[in-house]
């Protein structure tokens, strides 16, 4: 897995970044066809502008009549499987556990001031991530 870089993200934007996405998602190679399919575009040959794009780019290569990823830029997310998962995710998940750790193992009889600043500072970091795995997740459309 690699960052993206200036070039690729010049390169990595609108339909050329959708059909990308569809083929590090997919579990096999796919055709021109079945990409137009999936992603509902006009005709093959805006398919294969895009593929043409991303194979000089060299984030892809051609298998016989089909593609497959060469490359897999990553940028904010982990590739599990077949899904794209933004890295936030992870961070708001281990916030929430501490907070409920906080809330439920740790807490005073009589609560305080450092308490609840601790209590306050952890949930914000959980408005964070959330806000953040929600930006990622809704820009990448994963």
């Amino acid at each position: 897995m690699e960052r993206l870089t200036d070039e690729d993200t010049g390169i990595l934007k609108g339909t050329t970044l959708d059909v990308y996405r569809l083929l590090l998602t997919s579990s096999r190679p796919l055709g021109v066809r079945e990409i137009q399919r999936q992603l509902n575009l006009s005709s093959p040959s805006v398919v294969q502008y895009h593929l043409e794009k991303l194979e000089r780019a060299g984030l892809l290569r051609r298998e016989k009549s089909n593609y497959v990823i060469s490359k897999a830029l990553l940028d904010n997310c982990v590739r599990i499987s077949r899904f794209l998962i933004p890295r936030y995710l992870f961070y708001t998940i281990f916030a929430v556990a501490l907070l409920l750790i906080q809330l439920i193992l740790l807490k005073p009889v009589i609560p305080s001031r450092e308490y609840f600043f601790s209590t306050a500072a952890i949930a914000l970091l959980v408005l964070v991530f959330c806000y953040e795995t929600v930006r990622v997740w809704l820009k990448r459309k994963l």
